[in-house]
């Protein structure tokens, strides 16, 4: 995993110890706050147009909560992982992989 996605975790871990939030932070808690995150997220774009969504980061205060949402989908997502033991980079890179191999680009013989 890169050092900036591992810095990034500890210091998450050190935030929610800190406060003593880790009894909290269990596998099925961080999957629904996550879902909750992911749902601010698109409750941003809910009733735009494909052009208004395009342009979303135009105005600023838009732009500032879509930012603040990707932030805690990304901050729960990292804690899910790392009370998991998952590295998201390497689950990445397999879920890629397999994804080429089920659906091999259009007229390359695969």
């Amino acid at each position: 995993m890169s050092d900036d996605l591992q810095a990034l975790q500890r210091r998450l871990a050190a935030f929610a110890a800190a406060r003593r939030w880790q009894p909290y932070h269990t596998p099925k808690n961080l999957a629904a706050a996550l879902s909750v995150e992911a749902s601010e997220l698109l409750e941003i774009f809910q009733w735009l147009t494909p052009e208004e969504a395009a342009g979303v980061m135009d105005d600023a205060g838009t732009a500032h909560r879509v930012k603040d949402e990707v932030a805690d989908v990304l901050a729960y997502l990292l804690q899910f992982c790392e009370v998991l033991g998952i590295d998201p980079l390497t689950a990445l890179a397999a879920k890629i992989d397999r994804n080429e191999l089920r659906f091999p680009v259009p007229g390359d013989g695969g």
